[in-house]
Order: C-alpha cells, then structure tokens, then sequence
C-alpha cells in the first residue's frame, strides 16, 4: 500500500491515480532491483495499454522538489526534465542525492498492517538481476493482448 502524498508532487500524484484507475498496473513486474538503491516497475504486461500510455506522453515535473527520497518513498523514474511516464521506483535506501536531480517521491510505502505488507515485502524482491533487465526487450517480450 502506498499513501500518495499530493502535496509534494501533485502533478506525478494524478499521474499515478490515473495509471491506478486504469488497471495499469495489473500484471505489472518488478524488473529492476539494485540492492541498497531502489526497485523499479512500471511497464505493462499489455503492449496496447503500455502504447496507450507511451502516446499519452510524459507528464511535466513538479518543480520544485518538494519531498525528499528517503528510504520506502515512491517516486517516478525519469531520464531527464519533464520525462515521468509509467515506470515508478520505491527507494530502498535514503537516495536524498535523487532530490537535487529532479526526482520528486509522490508517496510512501505504508507500514505493514491490516493483511498487508511493508518494505519488508520490498526488501524481499530478488536483487540478481540487478541493472542487467533490458527496459526495451521487457516491451517487445509483453505477453499478449
């Protein structure tokens, strides 16, 4: 469970509320894990619905930085200004570098309750992989439609 934090990147909030009210993220993977850094998802399962949202195109920052990326907040993965689009990462460290280059954390993991997992769930992701996933095969391999 992720408590969305409005105040602090409300732009990359609706975002997320959007992909959520979409059923984006059913099926979605956990592709990249870096031990001690963060773990990232985001791309559909679906080539026509990760289409839908690569045409959408990306969604302006929110400038300035107002959260910091502490260990178990979510944020957007970017590859420089205004580039946020589906792939988010949770900070399974204290990345406060992240802050001064531009990515601003929408939320935070919620601690375990209520029949749900915390970071420890995050923590258990398998980390072998590390930065070896190929962001572009992971697209063309999607199961189908």
């Amino acid at each position: 469970r992720i408590q969305l934090r409005p105040s602090w990147a409300p732009l990359g909030v609706q975002r997320f509320v959007d992909l959520t009210s979409d059923d984006f993220w059913r099926d979605v993977r956990v592709f990249r894990v870096v031990d001690d850094f963060v773990s990232q998802f985001g791309l559909s399962n679906s080539p026509s619905v990760q289409k839908k949202w690569n045409d959408l195109g990306p969604i302006p920052d929110d400038d300035p930085v107002v959260g910091t990326n502490y260990r178990g907040t979510v944020t957007f993965a970017t590859s420089g200004p205004n580039s946020r689009t589906t792939q988010i990462f949770i900070n399974t460290a204290n990345n406060y570098f992240l802050d001064a280059q531009g990515f601003g954390p929408i939320g935070e993991v919620l601690p375990a309750g209520f029949g749900y997992g915390g970071m420890e769930v995050v923590d258990a992701f398998y980390g072998g992989y590390g930065e070896r996933p190929d962001q572009g095969r992971i697209r063309e391999e999607a199961g189908g439609d």
